[in-house]
């Protein structure tokens, strides 16, 4: 996390007195910061970067109805906003809304980041990316890193990727792109998505924030000696190479961790927390049915900040797939029985 605090604070430096968005605090997210990785080896680590837009702009997250993808998903709509009172106090800062001479003329001396990261007035996820690989290739020469570890930059449309090799060992780092619901702990990011085809300028809504804040509160409230980590890491890698995925694992320890008496998740009672968390699995596949954990959940701890429409939204159902196919349900089974 320190290689990201440093690469921040650097782009934040470089970026701030230009017409760029300007990357905040990385927060890091996923299983390696919420202490399950399935993966003993090349551990990955992901990290959430919260774009701000430049001076003269706002981001303005636009719900996508088409339908044509899963789950909910967002345009990033860049629109000028007035600064005319900030431009009284900073003569620097023209309002580019009530002067476009002005804003002609910025764009004439230097690269507009409407014309590098967008397509047409929506924030482009590929494009950001590739402007976050240029971003890091060019600070990491001047790193104390630099003379101690190896960057490999690792080809990847929608992220930031690139994998660290040193004495102390290797691990690969992908950067998101994020964009804040308001206030609250959900964004809108560059993640890949299940879909064969994305559009560029699509955000998926992400939860990884949200749920890395359960996990931390989690860890206040369970005794000293719970294994809730070890039984999601234990379960998770169970399901490596099956069909399950090894998120719904992580969404059957949540619900339980929510719901279970917190004295049953102590050392002692490992093999119960696996037996439930098995068969909660099991009637799950019989419902053809898994909620997801922080969308439409009524009973999320309230030090998670949840926008008023993702917590009242119908919850998506994690094995939809199996309820719109048999045969895959009829797999689905077996490799249950087998697990």
């Amino acid at each position: 996390s320190d290689v990201m605090d440093i690469f921040i604070s650097i782009f934040g430096h470089i970026l701030s007195n230009s017409l760029y968005p300007v990357p905040q605090r990385a927060i890091g997210v996923g299983s390696a910061f919420e202490g399950w990785s399935p993966r003993e080896e090349d551990v990955e680590y992901t990290v959430l970067v919260p774009l701000t837009p430049p001076p003269g702009y706002t981001f303005h997250l636009e719900m996508d109805t088409s339908g044509q993808l899963p789950g909910r998903n967002f345009c990033v709509h860049v629109e000028p906003v007035c600064t005319c009172t900030v431009e009284q106090e900073d003569e620097n800062m023209p309002c580019f809304l009530h002067h476009p001479e002005e804003e002609q003329r910025r764009r004439n001396e230097e690269s507009n980041f409407r014309d590098t990261l967008c397509t047409g007035s929506y924030l482009d996820v590929e494009k950001t990316a590739r402007w976050f690989y240029q971003l890091v290739r060019a600070v990491w020469v001047i790193l104390p890193h630099y003379h101690t570890w190896k960057l490999v930059l690792l080809p990847s449309s929608r992220s930031c990727k690139f994998k660290l090799t040193g004495g102390r060992g290797r691990f690969i780092v992908e950067i998101l792109c994020g964009v804040q619901h308001g206030d609250s702990d959900i964004y809108v990011s560059s993640q890949h998505t299940e879909a064969l085809f994305t559009p560029s300028t699509i955000w998926p809504e992400t939860y990884a924030v949200a749920e890395m804040k359960f996990f931390s509160h989690m860890a206040l409230k369970v005794p000293r000696d719970s294994w809730h980590l070890k039984c999601l890491q234990l379960l998770a890698r169970a399901v490596v190479g099956r069909d399950f995925s090894t998120y719904m694992m992580k969404t059957i320890v949540m619900h339980l961790l929510n719901t279970l008496p917190l004295s049953r998740w102590g050392s002692n009672h490992i093999l119960l927390q696996l037996e439930e968390s098995i068969e909660y699995l099991r009637c799950s596949l019989l419902e053809k049915r898994l909620d997801h954990f922080i969308v439409g959940n009524q009973r999320v701890p309230e030090m998670i900040s949840l926008p008023l429409e993702v917590q009242t939204a119908e919850p998506p159902n994690l094995l939809y797939h199996l309820a719109q196919n048999s045969a895959a349900h009829t797999q689905a089974i077996r490799e249950y029985r087998d697990l």
